[in-house]
């Protein structure tokens, strides 16, 4: 008897400290207003077609198809697709892959599996009095080897966008250099 009072101690102990750590770790969402302040950079020019320019160079640099790209509007929009059954994908998405195998019990279904991630781009350029103001959105769709979409998703990673924008920066010294 004292074996098994010991076990539920044990059991509604570690059920307890599962309960704190869960409600510990809520997301916090983010504001419409963080969003649009990573997605938005001033650049010092009043160049709107070099700034144009420099994007369209930095995402073609970056492996996508340039959809549209109106000058009048500064508007640029642009996809690329990742193949995620290439080897050289990311530890995450290789396990994830795998549990999702072991989870297809019947022998005869097609096996099912993230097969491509699509990364479409919009991005906006404007004339901002001395400067020139860019904003970029970017959003990803997951689709499994079907052709199905799993999974679709705006891209609001900070650092994503900081990695975007010293490209493009680096694209306007670029381009002012006439490189």
């Amino acid at each position: 008897m004292k074996t098994y009072s010991l076990f539920l101690l044990l059991f509604m102990l570690a059920l307890s400290s599962c309960t704190v750590i869960s409600t510990s770790r809520q997301e916090t969402q983010m504001t419409q207003t963080q969003i649009r302040e990573f997605q938005t950079r001033f650049i010092d020019t009043n160049d709107v077609k070099l700034v144009m320019k420099s994007v369209l160079n930095v995402l073609q640099d970056d492996g996508y198809i340039v959809k549209n790209a109106v000058v009048d509007l500064g508007l640029v929009t642009a996809s690329k697709e990742i193949d995620l059954s290439n080897p050289r994908r990311q530890k995450d998405d290789f396990w994830e892959q795998f549990f999702l195998s072991l989870s297809n019990t019947n022998a005869n279904q097609r096996e099912v599996y993230k097969k491509i991630r699509q990364i479409e781009v919009s991005v906006n350029v404007s004339e901002f009095g001395r400067q020139t103001k860019v904003r970029a959105n970017f959003q990803a769709r997951e689709l499994d080897n079907n052709g199905n979409v799993i999974k679709v998703y705006s891209v609001d990673d900070a650092k994503f966008y900081q990695d975007f924008f010293a490209k493009v920066d680096k694209g306007v010294f670029l381009q002012k250099q006439g490189l």
